[in-house]
């Protein structure tokens, strides 16, 4: 089983070389600690900046120098910043090729739900929607389960939907997930996690063809 550090891990995998990738808030934003030394990859933050490196080391941190979730962050030679209007012109211009997010919910067509939980004051949706609308390809990080273990990958979201139809891989503390037309087809189970664990922990259509291997974080 995954922890957040190991999501982040296994997500760093799918970053290609030359992508332009946004990081949402939460477990994403570990994502930048772990891509490969030997591939160039521009980090966009929709407050302003192009160009995030990995968090910094204790002591060096600069608090004007931070990530959408206002957590400090360090900054790669030639990195650059602007206004929202700029960033989300980025965003809504299908000019990032990669978009990490959390999630409360996915369903099993793609449905995403991540901005609000009723009944709790939220202080709005933040960029969340622009980038579920604009990407090509969106990837979920999150646990496949909520603390009263319940499944979080569902046949169809019970909460407010951020966007619909626009999910292409969950990765969760249990495995790797592709959402396809027919449900969530089961790519890598995580390291010790047995396919009944994964069956029994999602609510939504789960496909299983094959032998599926234990991922290598």
């Amino acid at each position: 089983m995954l922890d957040k550090i190991g999501i982040a891990k296994r997500i760093a995998r799918e970053v290609k070389d030359g992508y332009y990738v946004n990081l949402g808030i939460g477990i994403p934003t570990l994502v930048a600690n772990y891509v490969r030394d030997d591939i160039s990859v521009e980090f966009q933050s929709e407050n302003g900046v192009l160009g995030m490196g990995p968090f910094p080391y204790e002591g060096e941190e600069d608090a004007d120098i931070i990530n959408a979730g206002k957590q400090t962050i360090t900054t790669l030679p030639g990195a650059s910043f602007f206004d929202s209007a700029i960033s989300f012109g980025m965003i809504r211009g299908k000019h990032v090729d990669l978009t990490i997010l959390g999630a409360m919910e996915v369903a099993e067509n793609g449905d995403i739900a991540n901005w609000k939980i009723p009944g709790k004051m939220v202080k709005g949706m933040g960029g969340a929607m622009d980038l579920v609308a604009s990407a090509e390809n969106i990837i979920v990080a999150m646990m496949h389960t909520n603390k009263r273990g319940e499944s979080k990958l569902l046949k169809k979201c019970s909460l407010p939907l951020t966007g619909v139809g626009c999910v292409k891989k969950v990765v969760t503390n249990l495995g790797v997930l592709e959402v396809t037309s027919k449900g969530f087809r089961l790519v890598e189970r995580a390291p010790g996690v047995s396919i009944d664990t994964i069956k029994q922990a999602t609510e939504g259509t789960l496909i299983v063809e094959g032998d599926i291997p234990e991922m290598a974080v």
